[in-house]
């Protein structure tokens, strides 16, 4: 890779991925960096879009066409990871890449020792005192997750493959935390969700809220995707997303698209409600980190209103969730970016990784229910790992 932003081939890009390297790739775009030129200095700032924004257009003077990127977390107050490489590679379209993934036991022979953060039984507990919470008023919606830290070694570079091989439609990343002055540590996932793209002045939002894990049966997996269309409850939680992203976007707007009603998204493990939002910026050069800002954290992955919401998470959920349910993916000098969800991922580091998963509590909720569906979603990355078992004995415990 030069020094500066270039054009290149797929498989060129793919192929020189090593680890230490970052990546995000989706339908759309690929970008494959590597080193640090800049970090972003004071990170946690309140202006953390203007940072971001006056560092991009020295880098453009300085050096050209060279992208931010890295993560924020969900907490406002916690620093993000963000940065400009000292060397991308950019490719428009599809990446297409596979290989299997490897994961290796560290010191204990045979299945790697898993602990779960919070336990199943306690997570149930937290569904309810979450549903206790939205039955006494001033809380419609709290996203309660789970976290299982594996004792083993975990080889990138073919995890990553086999998570663009799996779900090449996804927002694919891998974030070396090390270089940004971060953990020694790797944020990779393949996110379903996408928080906000611009292209010049047409941007996208693309919520998802209201989910079932599929099933291998096809009739059966049919009957939940259609029962998941229909369901009041998973409409309701869905409605609360939509309608917060729609009037956090509209000050930025002269025109926004709100389909009335959602639609499905498959996965390879779950089926989602989902609503695409479309809208034409007032001002095009608005950049895309701050839109992305301006709607995070969407009651997706908080919940609704958010201040109680994320006070309810503070309070039950037992563990920091770093970045993960905060935002991954990049912008340029022009604001064009790409910006999903942090979910479907894990902090690798040296000899573990820790896998996580959410689901929304709304009225009607079932603890069991929803430990099922964090069950399911674990199955993304544990999956790729080759661990897919682990989630199964967890969510028996």
């Amino acid at each position: 890779m030069d020094a500066a932003a270039v054009d290149t081939a797929l498989p060129a890009l793919l192929s020189s991925y090593r680890p230490h390297d970052s990546l995000f790739s989706s339908v759309q775009t690929q970008w494959h960096a590597r080193g640090v030129l800049h970090a972003l200095a004071r990170a946690s700032d309140d202006d953390l879009a203007g940072a971001s924004e006056r560092l991009l257009a020295q880098v453009a003077a300085e050096s050209g066409r060279l992208p931010l990127l890295g993560a924020v977390p969900f907490e406002g107050g916690q620093p993000a990871r963000l940065w400009v490489p000292a060397q991308a590679a950019f490719a428009a379209g599809r990446a297409r890449h596979g290989g299997a993934a490897q994961l290796l036991p560290g010191e204990a022979r045979g299945a790697p020792q898993v602990e779960p953060v919070p336990a199943p039984a306690q997570f149930k507990r937290n569904v309810e005192r979450s549903l206790d919470r939205i039955h006494d008023g001033g809380l419609r919606k709290v996203v309660m997750s789970r976290s299982l830290r594996i004792a083993a070694k975990v080889d990138v570079p073919q995890l990553l493959g086999q998570l663009l091989a799996r779900a090449p439609s996804a927002y694919t990343f891998a974030m070396d935390l090390a270089g940004a002055g971060g953990p020694a540590a790797c944020l990779i996932g393949s996110s379903p969700e996408l928080l906000l793209s611009k292209r010049g002045a047409r941007i996208v939002s693309n919520p998802l809220a209201g989910s079932i894990p599929r099933s291998a049966d096809s009739a059966e997996d049919r009957r939940r995707a259609e029962g998941l269309l229909r369901s009041a409850k998973d409409l309701h939680e869905h409605a609360l997303v939509i309608e917060d992203v729609a009037a956090a976007l509209r000050p930025f707007c002269r025109e926004l698209h709100v389909p009335a009603a959602p639609s499905l998204l498959a996965t390879p493990t779950m089926w989602h409600l989902s609503t695409r939002v479309d809208g034409v910026l007032r001002d095009p050069a608005t950049n895309s980190l701050r839109l992305a800002l301006a709607l995070h954290p969407t009651p997706a992955v908080c919940g609704y209103p958010t201040e109680p919401a994320r006070q309810a998470i503070r309070e039950l959920e037992g563990y920091d969730r770093g970045l993960f349910t905060g935002l991954v993916g990049w912008c340029d000098s022009e604001g064009d970016g790409e910006w999903a969800v942090t979910i479907r991922c894990a902090l690798v580091e040296e000899d573990c990784a820790t896998v996580f998963a959410g689901a929304g509590i709304v009225a009607g909720s079932q603890p069991e229910a929803e430990l099922a569906e964090t069950t399911a979603k674990l199955r993304t990355m544990l999956g790729a790992m080759g661990l897919s078992h682990v989630a199964d004995s967890e969510g028996r415990a």
